[in-house]
């Protein structure tokens, strides 16, 4: 009876681990996204062009956005060619904290982006070096 027992939760115990195994393969990998993006929003007064430059560690996002206010930092995460990440500005008028989301494929990225209650679409080309 007690070999049974054993025999059966061995048995579970390896299902269980190949679970995890096949799994673990099944997930995507992260993109991609370390370097220089130029990102394009449409603005109140037209077409808006920043800077974005992301350092990836993982799955991990940290980096600058350039624009014509001068630099400010962000961070997020990647997880397979989905990308979040929020952006932190200092203005005269206080703080503010913007979220964007978005896909990556390729060397493109859009998503959204949210700042207060305004939603806006963006996008993104890696830039070539």
């Amino acid at each position: 009876m007690k070999r049974n027992i054993l025999a059966v939760a061995s048995m579970l115990a390896l299902m269980l681990a190949f679970g995890f195994a096949v799994r673990a393969q099944d997930q995507p990998a992260n993109a991609s996204v370390a370097g220089a993006w130029q990102m394009t929003y449409q603005g109140r007064n037209g077409a808006v062009n920043q800077t974005l430059t992301f350092t990836q560690d993982g799955a991990t996002l940290t980096g600058t956005v350039h624009s014509d206010r001068g630099d400010s930092p962000l961070n997020g995460t990647i997880t397979g060619s989905a990308i979040d990440f929020t952006i932190k500005r200092t203005t005269p008028n206080g703080d503010f904290t913007i979220e964007y989301k978005g896909t990556v494929t390729g060397d493109d990225m859009k998503g959204s982006f949210t700042m207060g209650d305004n939603t806006r679409d963006w996008s993104a080309t890696r830039q070539k070096s």
